[in-house]
């Protein structure tokens, strides 16, 4: 296949390149090296850094944009480049100024193949650009997993791509999962207490979107089920909630299960200071009760903030250590701002509950009086056929089993008007009704209570979903991308790029955690037989009324190797799974920068670039093959 486009000044322009071209640059000495002083790089042999030339240089192409079609690629190529990274701006389908891989058929993709190889151009590739990571966010801002392996999709597109056209090199994608404020960045940390904004030395926010983002600050939370955003939880909103009972003083007691204990001030205990036992502490019915205020007839309750849930959830992640002898797994361990809305719904639980027993309390009341009025309707349809009417109003009303039924509304029955018989017929009628009532009613609460108390267990933090299912995607990926490799000694790699620094993923040590969590996910992937979320065996569908975790690795793994060991899979995921830094998205963060009192806009710039050095040099330290391997 012959490229020539006709036009005597763009094809002389290689003749016309500097000799230097392809080669390092000139070895002038740095800043404060004595001329003639050892470099790197340089023919000597000394490697201690390398030196770029003018090939190295490389530039991106968004296919649809910079160039529409291969003759523009080409076009590219002859301006002198030596490295293009080939961009898709579109996702799932193609338009003209946005073009997908599916564009690009084998003929294109051979085409672009030969003109890197003879060119000797190296061919990296973007996936689609508005694909921000593997959670699967759509326009109304809910996340979905059916999204999420859209996006996945996608980028496996841009796999295959580059194993056909490079077949070697980063795959690049964007991370940004989903927002989360800035003065509260922390990595898989409950606690808080590592938090990506405080300068560790000064304990200064570093980083904020607005003024009073550490007061009002809006935190996530998702339906586990359903990965929709449920509601967002705010800083500066206080939650009412019930004030417990507590001991005031040390005694020998019971607990409510009646046995012996000792009672030390601070336990909760019931209203007859009975002692709350320590696995009754979140039990929707046993567990602590609210003062009671005999004067007004209330119950106590009180504000609590959201530093009250930071402490309340440390309390719950201590219990569940404690009940159930281990620490809670990534998805067991309670974060604040889910304890902070389980307050509000254990609020609904509660009043749902106490409704449904009011209601079944009528009930029993209803299914006596029907018992009672059939036993009465039978007597008095005998006495009937023998006993004056007026007779048997007497007796109705000197009857104790029907004198409590009939109440004062029975003096006002005119006894030649009905007959006992009939009025009882009407009054069975009419609690058959009200017990109907009663238990639609109870059991519609109890429902609803049961309903929202599901919805509290299954409401998660975002990072818990990441965990949970996109990690699996990016290791996928992973896979794929191994799989395409021609040469183990050039992989191909997946390559996340930090975006904007309101989502997570934008900082580099979210971006270095989200790749190790996927590299991890990969090795299972490849040397575990089973898997969650398998192909084969048997689903278990449990029948007692609980919702299982799924958590049980029971069914077939499609991405298991057999005989691979653990080192070998560790390798793999160190070389196809990476990351892209983006000094430019990096350096978005410094419009968010809290300038330091008594410190000038200069200062202030070089205090910025200190931080923003940092965070290289910490990711350098953590290179581990292929982790920090593409730059741009």
């Amino acid at each position: 296949m012959q490229f020539y486009s006709h036009h005597p000044m763009a094809d002389y322009f290689n003749a016309m390149d500097s000799e230097k071209y392809g080669r390092s640059a000139p070895q002038d000495a740095p800043r404060g090296m004595p001329t003639g002083a050892p470099r790197g790089g340089g023919e000597s042999g000394d490697n201690s850094e390398p030196v770029y030339g003018v090939k190295d240089i490389g530039m991106s192409v968004p296919l649809g944009i910079s160039a529409a079609n291969v003759a523009g690629v080409y076009s590219k190529i002859r301006m002198g480049t030596g490295a293009i990274e080939l961009g898709f701006p579109g996702a799932v389908s193609s338009q003209r100024g946005a073009h997908t891989p599916g564009v690009y058929g084998h003929d294109q993709r051979q085409a672009l193949r030969e003109m890197g190889a003879i060119n000797e151009v190296t061919f990296t590739t973007h996936g689609a650009y508005n694909i921000m990571g593997m959670m699967g966010r759509d326009e109304r801002g809910n996340f979905s997993i059916s999204n999420a392996r859209i996006s996945k999709d996608e980028i496996a597109r841009a796999i295959d791509f580059a194993g056909d056209v490079a077949g070697s090199g980063s795959v690049v994608m964007h991370s940004g999962e989903f927002e989360r404020p800035m003065t509260d960045m922390v990595v898989d940390d409950p606690t808080g207490k590592h938090n990506l904004n405080i300068d560790p030395k000064t304990g200064r926010m570093l980083f904020m979107r607005r003024h009073s983002e550490l007061y009002d600050a809006n935190f996530v939370l998702l339906d586990k089920r359903t990965s929709q955003v449920m509601e967002t939880v705010q800083k500066d909103r206080m939650v009412a909630f019930p004030d417990y009972l507590k001991a005031t003083s040390g005694y020998e007691g019971e607990d409510i299960d009646g046995n012996r204990v000792t009672i030390n001030p601070g336990d909760y205990v019931d209203y007859w200071k009975r002692k709350i036992p320590f696995k009754y502490l979140y039990h929707p019915t046993k567990g602590p009760v609210p003062k009671y205020d005999p004067e007004s007839g209330r119950f106590a309750t009180r504000y609590l903030t959201f530093g009250d849930f930071k402490r309340i959830a440390e309390e719950e992640n201590k219990w569940f250590e404690e009940i159930n002898g281990r620490k809670p797994n990534q998805y067991e361990v309670r974060y604040p701002e889910e304890a902070f809305l389980h307050a509000t719904l254990i609020t609904n639980e509660s009043h749902s509950r106490g409704w449904a027993l009011q209601y079944g309390r009528e009930a029993e009341d209803h299914i006596r009086d029907i018992r009672r009025l059939k036993e009465a309707y039978n007597r008095y349809k005998k006495l009937e056929e023998s006993t004056p009417k007026e007779e048997l109003w007497k007796l109705v009303h000197r009857d104790e089993l029907t004198r409590g039924i009939l109440g004062t509304g029975g003096k006002f029955l005119i006894p030649e008007q009905k007959l006992p018989s009939e009025w009882l017929d009407e009054a069975i009628r009419t609690s058959y009704k009200n017990l109907e009532f009663a238990k639609q009613a109870s059991t519609s609460q109890e429902q609803q209570a049961k309903d929202t108390e599901e919805t509290r267990r299954n409401l998660i933090t975002p990072v818990k979903r990441l965990e949970e299912h996109p990690t699996r995607f990016y290791a996928e990926l992973g896979i794929r991308a191994w799989e395409r490799s021609k040469d183990p000694e050039k992989p191909i790699f997946l390559a996340i790029e930090n975006l904007f620094p309101e989502r997570f993923g934008g900082h580099p040590e979210e971006l270095s955690w989200l790749i190790e969590k996927s590299r991890d996910r990969m090795v299972e992937f490849l040397t575990e037989k089973h898997d969650v979320y398998g192909v084969g065996g048997e689903v278990d569908q449990l029948s007692t009324g609980k919702q299982k975790i799924v958590t049980d690795k029971t069914r077939l793994n499609q991405f298991y190797q057999e005989g691979m060991s653990e080192e070998e899979a560790r390798k793999l995921a160190e070389q196809h799974i990476g990351v892209t830094l983006d000094t430019g998205h990096l350096n978005l963060w410094r419009k968010f920068w809290m300038p330091i009192q008594g410190k000038s806009i200069e200062e202030n710039d070089l205090l910025f670039n200190d931080w923003y050095l940092k965070q290289i040099e910490k990711l350098a330290k953590k290179r581990n093959d292929k982790e920090c391997s593409s730059y741009r």
